[in-house]
């Protein structure tokens, strides 16, 4: 007579994806703010035993964009960077496998300047891809950097 060990779905699904960064404000002859720094995703969870298998990291948020300065002197505001991806779960025991890692988010926009000697702001970086989890998995893809604003002097 065979023995035969039971399946084990031992699954533990990763927490939620980071959020996004709010974007910076807009102003008339003045500095406008930074876009904020998007959250970072969650890890996967581990599996154990026979047949187990483990959660996925979830995604990074992406950064926000920042404002636009309009006037004389106006400045805008840098964009946020994006999150980083969550790491995928690492499984143990026999034909386990591992959860794959969540991708960085990306970064925001920087904001436009409009008038005389207003500036730009810079483009955030994007947020690096989580790790695959040991055994199998992939790790997850960085997200791309955000672009930098206008600057439109007159």
């Amino acid at each position: 007579m065979s023995n035969l060990q039971g399946f084990v779905d031992d699954q533990q699904v990763g927490s939620g994806n980071g959020g996004n960064g709010g974007n910076g404000g807009s102003g008339s002859g003045s500095g406008s703010g930074n876009g904020g720094n998007g959250g970072n995703g969650g890890n996967g969870g581990s599996g154990s035993g026979s047949g187990s298998g483990s959660g996925n990291g979830g995604n990074g948020g992406n950064g926000g964009n920042g404002g636009s300065g309009s006037g004389s002197g106006s400045g805008s505001g840098n964009g946020g960077n994006g999150g980083n991806g969550g790491n995928g779960g690492s499984g143990s025991g026999s034909g386990s496998g591992s959860g794959n890692g969540g991708n960085g988010g990306n970064g925001g926009n920087g904001g436009s300047g409009s008038g005389s000697g207003s500036g730009s702001g810079n483009g955030g970086n994007g947020g690096n891809g989580g790790n695959g989890g040991s055994g199998s998995g992939n790790g997850g893809n960085g997200g791309n950097g955000g672009n930098g604003g206008n600057d439109n002097g007159a």
